[in-house]
């Protein structure tokens, strides 16, 4: 038996491939859910191989629902958006259905995944889909999804102030408390706007309006005191960003 999830806020979006997974038997339905939170918790117990997504829902959009997850099954993307259907999507996705999805087109993509089955390949694809899109990803971020256990918690950019490294992770500090986020720094200084943001140290980015005050440390390096009197460690490169940050403020 092969176990799927239906992920969708169209409940009729849902019904439709409910309708068409008649014909493939050996695929149980275990699930419908109508927003990623759901999902993220529903993939976290019932562990499918196969997810139906839809990739524009709110409350959390399907690709920040696949960042969260630290063994994404094999996946089916459902869109209405042509523009999604990326390259990514066709190296690393199972399939993606273009919505309206007709029935022709559905079981051409089960075919599709049955011929590779519920793998360990398929599960490392959808992990290199979701890295591919985060890191395809031109813009500037507004917010940084993270879980605890089961839990979904958004964080406001606005909110941060400052990040630092943490091994395989980075640890985003707030006036809340801190969370950890599997990402890289590198990630974070280039979707956090240079306005806002300074990478100070190979292990450290800081908003610039924390800061309070800029002491020596140590040969060639220094420290910057943040508002919450946390000390940061500045490298001689990061001095030099840092200077031409502040200049431009």
């Amino acid at each position: 038996m092969i176990k799927a999830l239906l992920i969708d806020d169209e409940p009729l979006a849902r019904s439709i491939i409910a309708e068409y997974l008649e014909d493939f038997p050996e695929i149980t339905v275990l699930k419908e859910c109508g927003d990623g939170f759901e999902a993220a918790k529903a993939i976290a117990e019932l562990n499918p191989d196969l997810i139906f997504l839809d990739v524009q829902m709110p409350k959390i959009t399907g690709f920040e629902l696949l960042e969260l997850l630290e063994d994404p099954p094999a996946v089916i993307f459902t869109t209405a958006f042509e523009e999604f259907a990326i390259k990514a999507f066709e190296q690393h996705a199972v399939d993606y259905l273009l919505k309206p999805i007709s029935k022709s087109r559905f079981d051409k993509a089960i075919q599709k995944f049955m011929a590779q089955g519920p793998s360990l390949q398929s599960r490392e694809k959808t992990k290199a889909l979701a890295e591919e899109i985060n890191e395809q990803h031109s813009q500037y971020i507004d917010r940084v999804l993270v879980r605890t256990g089961n839990n979904i918690k958004i964080i406001p950019v606005s909110k941060i102030n400052y990040l630092s490294a943490d091994d395989d992770y980075v640890c985003i500090h707030t006036d809340e408390g801190s969370a950890l986020k599997k990402n890289t720094m590198a990630y974070f200084e280039k979707h956090l706007s240079e306005k806002d943001f300074v990478r100070v140290h190979r292990s450290y980015i800081v908003r610039i309006n924390q800061i309070v005050r800029i002491e020596p440390y140590e040969k060639d390096s220094h420290k910057v005191i943040l508002r919450d009197k946390t000390s940061v460690s500045v490298s001689k490169s990061g001095y030099a960003k840092l200077k031409k940050a502040l200049e431009g403020s």
